[in-house]
């Protein structure tokens, strides 16, 4: 609006800042949301190795071996070493027999030694203790999505308070509009209550 006549222009309230001020509060916001990221991934990457360390000391690494050749592929994953069973024996504790279908690649053969995983009371578990890369991978994932969710949640409360802001500068607008334009047009001002016909 032109300020010709001396009436003050509408402040922007949080947005009447220069350029460097609002690049310093982006950098800060982005800083933020690194720093909620960092602390998520942390966090979870503490729990996640306290789970296994609790895990890992109840598993233990043993060896098998196969009473028969390696069956029909159960299960395969694109991408990945495909993966059948075969039956196996082993003894865990000490001198306790035990037995049970165990993964292995396929084609082993009968008599096959294998390494496996049982838990305090000999019973084989598929599954091996996550390594450290895929701790890794996840953590960093989590970590990712706290900045990203920081970082949208600010984006909102930026442009949630830019339109209020932009609402209480359009109602000063307005009320400055009423009292400059009987000036501009010569026309006198309007009665409070009075609708114009």
């Amino acid at each position: 609006m032109d300020n010709s006549e001396g009436y003050p222009a509408p402040a922007d309230g949080l947005f009447a800042v220069s350029k460097p001020v609002r690049r310093l509060a982006v950098i800060f916001a982005a800083v933020i949301a690194l720093v909620c990221g960092a602390i998520g991934g942390g966090v979870l990457w503490n729990t996640a190795a306290r789970t296994d360390g609790a895990t890992a000391a109840h598993r233990h690494r043993i060896i098998a071996t196969t009473t028969d050749r390696a069956g029909i592929i159960a299960a395969a994953r694109y991408g990945t070493t495909p993966v059948s069973t075969a039956p196996a024996s082993w003894q865990y504790p000490a001198h306790v027999p035990r037995s049970g279908s165990i993964r292995v690649q396929a084609g082993t053969p009968k008599g096959d030694e294998v390494a496996i995983w049982v838990n305090d009371a000999g019973t084989y578990q598929a599954q091996s203790p996550p390594s450290v890369p895929q701790r890794v991978f996840t953590s960093t994932a989590v970590g990712a999505g706290a900045a990203g969710v920081v970082g949208l949640a600010e984006v909102a409360a930026v442009l949630l308070a830019r339109r209020r802001a932009m609402g209480r500068r359009l109602v000063a607008w307005e009320r400055e509009w009423e009292e400059v334009e009987p000036v501009w047009t010569g026309r006198l001002p309007r009665e409070p209550g009075h609708d114009d016909d």
